[in-house]
């Protein structure tokens, strides 16, 4: 969703960079900023967002919950061990 808004907005971008160019090219010059939209969210997006993080209502959630909790603490110690490891290898190396 985020990335269709994104492209939308690059487009909109573009659309009015073409014709500030023609604009200029005829010999009146300006500058032109579109302001930041802001205001209200749409249903759409956010039609979930009550029941996004009901963590009592998850299906086999003592098997969900520890395996994500091990994911992030193998992730936490993996990585500085494999910088560490890497990092030394270098220095021998050099």
């Amino acid at each position: 969703m985020a990335s269709n808004t994104a492209l939308r907005s690059a487009a909109n971008l573009v659309r009015s960079s073409q014709s500030f160019i023609t604009k200029s090219s005829s010999g009146s010059r300006s500058f032109h900023s579109t302001g930041i939209k802001r205001g209200g969210h749409h249903e759409p997006e956010y039609m979930h967002a009550k029941h996004m993080y009901n963590l009592d209502k998850i299906s086999n959630r003592g098997l969900k919950m520890s395996l994500a909790v091990f994911t992030g603490f193998s992730i936490g110690v993996a990585v500085p061990v494999y910088a560490v490891i890497f990092q030394q290898k270098k220095t021998a190396s050099g």
